[in-house]
């Protein structure tokens, strides 16, 4: 996994993104959430197509906090199977990496 990643979850209660997105940023666990509202999954489920209206939360973090976060939404998530996907940024301005960093760093 990469110095920096993106997280990919998706979500149907804006209210409850909402509330997973301050406590992942208040731990550290994250720099920065965005909600985009009103995406359409279209995906099976127990034998079952389903077509939802859901919400896509997308996190910058770093990539050695994958697991400590990936924790942390299944723990606050209400789907049985969260959607929790990391993506290694390749590439990015400098600032805002060392923004990542410093938001994401616990002082002991």
């Amino acid at each position: 996994m990469g110095p920096y990643i993106v997280c990919l979850v998706t979500i149907d209660d804006p209210e409850k993104a909402a509330q997973i997105a301050k406590i992942l940023v208040e731990k550290k666990l994250v720099a920065c959430v965005n909600i985009l509202p009103q995406i359409r999954s279209i995906y099976t489920w127990k034998g079952q197509l389903c077509d939802e209206t859901e919400l896509l939360m997308i996190m910058k973090t770093r990539g050695d906090r994958f697991g400590e976060l990936q924790v942390a939404v299944k723990e606050l998530h209400p789907y049985e199977v969260p959607e929790i996907i990391s993506l290694n940024i390749e590439g990015g301005f400098a600032a805002y990496l060392k923004w990542i960093d410093e938001s994401t760093t616990t002082i002991p």
